[in-house]
């Protein structure tokens, strides 16, 4: 079998956690921050695990993270 590829775009943005799950960072903190509040901001802080939905399409993505 040959090796697969792993998308790097995708391995830049994300990790696997001890149990296997993929965590991306959240969206929405990009620009135009005045606009929201600050308990907003602070939500959008720090990492989360992608949703179950998604998980097997990670997968597939970065075969050996």
């Amino acid at each position: 079998m040959p090796k697969v590829k792993t998308r790097r775009a995708a391995a830049k943005r994300m990790k696997k956690t001890a149990s296997g799950k993929i965590t991306r960072s959240q969206a929405w903190k990009g620009h135009r921050l005045i606009n929201r509040t600050r308990k907003r901001k602070r939500n959008l802080k720090g990492t989360v695990v992608a949703s179950d939905a998604d998980q097997p399409r990670l997968r597939r993505m970065l075969p050996y993270l």
